[in-house]
């Protein structure tokens, strides 16, 4: 039971990781957010329906119910990533990252709302911390700055990926991971298809070995295996254990984009690194 435990949390900490990409490629691709968006969802249909074609996994709707559900998480998904993309545009990698790690606390206070499940106090002190640490890293408040328009749209994100893996979280159990990812990338797709008419997509000639990486490593690989632990860990578990992707984020902008991290976020990124330490010790099955 220690090694399956374990072997869990390594698995979702992989995810993490993976996911983390997102922001080091978000800011360095010059391409309007919405067009990345576009171009990440459509290579990843690619990849997730040959892999799902090789492993032989169902792509079965089984209602219509579902496939509204299904439509209304890529609506929600789409939004998340759209906002995510400016909020980093417009600040950092430390920033646009930490800033979207409110959704811990927004989705132990709606989980109870979606999901029968007993409400925990718990989630809500450790979500706190992780606010803490976000506070510690946020400049002066200013709307006209754009460090705080980033992490205004960082907010809005996180509450989109709230309440995108709170409807999904209801189908982990009866549909594969895999399937729920190939159909949310699917009608992420065709929902923002019709903005190819309006911006310019000529960038994609220099650009697209990064975005075939975001489309490959962080949607296919990461967004599928995070999915797939949300059938051992409850929502709210696994969204406060993987608020070590800033960690993961920031160190690879400082390797790959030199945006060199300041004692706050090293303080900051201490505070939520320890409620993960925390909920994966109280996770334990």
């Amino acid at each position: 039971m220690k090694n399956e435990h374990l072997k869990h949390i390594s698995e979702l900490l992989l995810a993490t990781l993976f996911i983390s990409t997102s922001g080091v490629l978000g800011k360095y691709i010059e391409m309007p957010p919405s067009i990345m968006v576009w171009w990440r969802s459509s290579l990843a249909v690619l990849f997730l329906y040959a892999y799902c074609r090789f492993k032989k996994i169902n792509l079965k709707i089984y209602s219509k119910k579902d496939f509204f559900t299904f439509t209304l998480g890529a609506i929600f998904m789409a939004a998340h990533w759209t906002t995510y993309f400016y909020a980093l545009k417009l600040s950092n990698v430390a920033l646009g990252m930490l800033s979207l790690y409110t959704f811990p606390v927004i989705t132990a206070l709606l989980e109870p709302l979606f999901i029968k499940t007993k409400f925990n106090p718990i989630h809500i002190v450790l979500g706190l911390i992780v606010l803490l640490g976000i506070y510690i890293l946020a400049p002066e408040f200013d709307l006209e700055s754009n460090h705080v328009q980033g992490i205004i749209l960082g907010v809005i994100s996180a509450l989109c990926y709230s309440l995108r893996i709170l409807i999904l979280k209801q189908h982990v159990a009866v549909y594969n991971g895999t399937m729920l990812m190939f159909y949310q990338v699917l009608f992420i797709t065709i929902l923002l298809a019709p903005l190819l008419f309006f911006f310019d997509t000529s960038v994609i000639e220099t650009q697209y070995p990064y975005v075939i990486l975001l489309a490959l490593l962080t949607t296919a690989i990461g967004h599928t295996m995070m999915v797939k632990k949300f059938s051992y860990f409850s929502v709210s578990t696994a969204s406060i254990i993987s608020s070590i992707q800033p960690i993961f984020g920031i160190l690879l902008a400082f390797l790959f984009l030199n945006e060199i991290p300041t004692l706050n976020t090293f303080l900051g990124g201490l505070l939520i690194l320890s409620t993960v330490v925390i909920e994966s010790i109280r996770s334990k099955k």
